[in-house]
């Protein structure tokens, strides 16, 4: 049966239509590759500087913790992130957001992070310690080209003015709100 409106036409079609994806989402898969990956970084990811767990129950939500590198400014510091992941994953990115504030060119004053591999260089290879050792090195060098954080790229050129600025946020700063 068609519906017609008041003149006897029928109702326009909306020109958005529902996007479903080719082949059914298999959430088992997903969960079991995120539990591989937790057992990797459970096994080695600690003397890389580099750690993340589930957030309580919730296999999708992670917590992360990154350690600066050595040579950098962010020797000797700790960083907070967050990782989402989506039930497409490993075929699309996880959503990674620093909750310790980060002074960095790469690195908005919400968290966000602008990292390729977090956009448009995404490959279902990578894993999740793929993703926090890309943020660590990213750490110690940004992409002062692309910047988040424009005032932290002018300011990479001076090192020392930079360390500065790194350690006055780790002792101003606050976590950011979710």
């Amino acid at each position: 049966m068609e519906v017609r409106n008041s003149v006897g036409t029928p109702p326009p079609t909306s020109s958005k239509q529902v996007k479903t994806s080719p082949t059914p989402v298999d959430t088992n898969s997903v969960i079991q590759r995120l539990q591989k990956e937790l057992m990797s970084l459970m096994m080695s990811g600690g003397d890389l500087g580099v750690s993340a767990f589930p957030e309580s129950e919730n296999i999708f939500s992670w917590v992360g913790t990154i350690e600066g590198g050595r040579g950098t400014p962010y020797e000797g510091l700790s960083y907070k992130l967050s990782l989402r992941f989506p039930l497409d994953y490993p075929f699309k990115p996880p959503l990674v957001k620093f909750e310790t504030m980060c002074f960095h060119p790469n690195v908005d004053q919400y968290g966000n992070i602008c990292l390729d591999i977090l956009q448009d260089k995404w490959s279902s290879a990578y894993d999740c310690r793929t993703v926090l050792l890309s943020i660590q090195s990213l750490l110690g060098e940004p992409n002062t080209d692309s910047p988040l954080n424009s005032y932290a790229a002018s300011l990479w050129s001076n090192q020392e003015d930079y360390k500065k600025m790194v350690q006055k946020q780790v002792v101003d700063g606050d976590p950011f709100e979710s």
